[in-house]
């Protein structure tokens, strides 16, 4: 190493801070070893009439020190963030297959020949009446459910319209209202859907690909069968 005066070396922490930190040696970016080779110069450079007061000296490693810790600390935090992705990972696949209720006014008919889910009373109504629309917006049944306090309702549609004859399979649009002083007012509905698939997003979220029903963030999921 060729010889660095006084000048030169200056305030060796101050080139370190300067530099980005990675791996030691790595395209000849300043690690802790060149820190130290540079450290040593300083000290074999100093001026003999004004050499480098100890307190400063020991400021300096002890800086130095704590810019150690805290480049481990942070290899640390992202070891356990991987982790703890990974984990939600395989917690997240362990729901495709299983069925979900999610806020939708769409449900799928499947081959079991029946769509079920929860309404949201928000007030205590006289009556809700459900109400079911094909692909095409026809009304292919309506259902009275009588009526209700206020918090969830349960119901259930066997697939069949008015004259009791089997719709196809398909999505088919639920609509929820209830009867109250002021008029009908519509209903925030949930619907039971299957997960078809996951996929874990930036960041960590987990987004659910519902049967026929597309995607939806498993924060808004309310209930896991």
């Amino acid at each position: 190493m060729s010889a660095v005066n006084a000048t030169q070396a200056g305030d060796v922490l101050g080139n370190y801070r300067s530099q980005p930190q990675t791996a030691e040696g790595g395209n000849g970016e300043l690690g802790k070893n060149e820190f130290m080779e540079l450290m040593l110069a300083q000290l074999k450079n100093q001026n003999p009439l004004e050499p480098q007061d100890n307190g400063e000296f020991i400021s300096q490693l002890a800086q130095f020190s704590s810019l150690e810790e805290m480049q481990k600390l942070s290899g640390t935090v992202d070891d356990v963030v991987g982790q703890f992705r990974s984990t939600q990972a395989l917690q997240a696949s362990a729901m495709v297959g299983k069925t979900v209720l999610a806020p939708s006014e769409v449900g799928i008919l499947g081959a079991e020949g029946e769509i079920s889910g929860n309404i949201q009373v928000p007030a205590s109504t006289g009556g809700v009446r459900l109400s079911i629309q094909n692909s095409s917006g026809e009304l292919v049944r309506q259902i009275d459910l009588g009526s209700s306090s206020a918090g969830v309702k349960a119901f259930s549609w066997d697939g069949k319209d008015g004259d009791g004859n089997s719709l196809p399979p398909g999505p088919y649009k639920i609509v929820a209202e209830g009867s109250y002083p002021q008029g009908s007012v519509q209903l925030p509905t949930l619907v039971s859907a299957n997960v078809d698939s996951v996929s874990l997003g930036q960041g960590g979220s987990v987004t659910l690909n519902l049967a026929g029903m597309g995607s939806i963030a498993l924060s808004d999921v309310k209930q896991i069968n």
